[in-house]
């Protein structure tokens, strides 16, 4: 009988791999008071904001409870708030703050320097998100 040796796992060297590029984002977004999670949704948001909490949960792939303390931080900080939808008044929208959009024009600072430490070529980088994405459609 053979055993699973982990060094040959998917599924250890995908989260090896996510483990440290988080590691490399924490001190570039440790100035910003933001943690990583919080920079998904914000780059989310900048992409398209007023957007329903389910919308943007569904963009950034977490589940609506993980958004609602996560939004409530964002809000905290001045970054984006949250308005009722004027054809459901039982759901939100997120919309960003001036704080929140010129927040974005560090964003691609920190992704470059996040990019570099990777060692990755760009067809490298590309190709590893096209398997990434594979991977979560099926």
């Amino acid at each position: 009988m053979s055993i699973a040796k982990l060094d040959n796992q998917l599924c250890f060297a995908l989260y090896s791999a996510s483990s440290r590029i988080t590691a490399v984002y924490r001190p570039l977004l440790e100035p910003l008071g933001l943690t990583y999670t919080q920079f998904v949704v914000l780059m989310g948001l900048w992409q398209q904001d007023n957007v329903s909490i389910s919308q943007l949960a569904a963009k950034v792939e977490l589940s609506n409870a993980t958004m609602t303390p996560l939004l409530k931080r964002l809000e905290q900080k001045g970054l984006i708030h949250r308005k009722l939808l004027p054809d459901n008044e039982r759901q939100k929208a997120v919309v960003l703050t001036d704080a929140g959009r010129n927040l974005s024009k560090k964003s691609d600072d920190i992704t470059k320097a996040v990019f570099c430490a990777t060692g990755l070529t760009l067809q490298e980088a590309n190709n590893m998100i096209k398997l990434c994405k594979k991977i979560t459609a099926s």
